[in-house]
């Protein structure tokens, strides 16, 4: 099965929130995809544009997705954050994620970026496998902090 790797546009959105969707069943926490395809669409290809991703496809279309933006270090300087790496589960373990990836550090490359992260959830053993397979650094060190859209608008600091 041939396997191209591109820039995202517009038009893939559909299928994208579609493997946005996926995920979430995966993560275990459907509930909580909020986004909507008209936010994707301004947030990804608006005036102020906020992400970026690349798609894998085949003859069938969209089987996996590489979305990512620039963030900053303080200590590093530009560096990218890949949000999602997902694959549709029929295409798991075929090499896409690989593909993905790849595509992701050569746009690092590209950009100048100092640093590239990610989170992986600590239960999914395939994706960690992968990671370490390619040498990433799997940090314990740091812990995760959010805060939801209830509680930014309830801050009064």
């Amino acid at each position: 099965m041939d396997i191209q790797i591109r820039k995202g546009t517009i038009d893939d959105l559909p299928q994208v929130y579609a493997l946005v969707k996926e995920l979430a069943e995966y993560e275990r926490a459907p509930q909580e995809v909020t986004t909507t395809l008209l936010e994707m669409e301004r947030d990804g290809f608006g005036e102020n544009a906020i992400f970026k991703f690349f798609v894998a496809e085949n003859e069938g279309g969209v089987v996996g997705i590489a979305l990512y933006y620039t963030a900053y270090s303080t200590w590093k300087g530009r560096m990218l954050f890949l949000e999602d790496l997902v694959v549709t589960e029929k295409m798991r373990r075929a090499g896409v994620g690989k593909k993905l990836f790849k595509a992701v550090v050569q746009e690092a490359r590209d950009t100048g970026a100092k640093r590239l992260k990610w989170q992986v959830l600590e239960w999914n053993e395939p994706a960690i496998a992968f990671y370490k397979k390619i040498g990433a650094n799997l940090d314990g060190e740091w812990i995760n902090c959010n805060m939801t859209d209830e509680q930014i608008q309830q801050y009064v600091g």
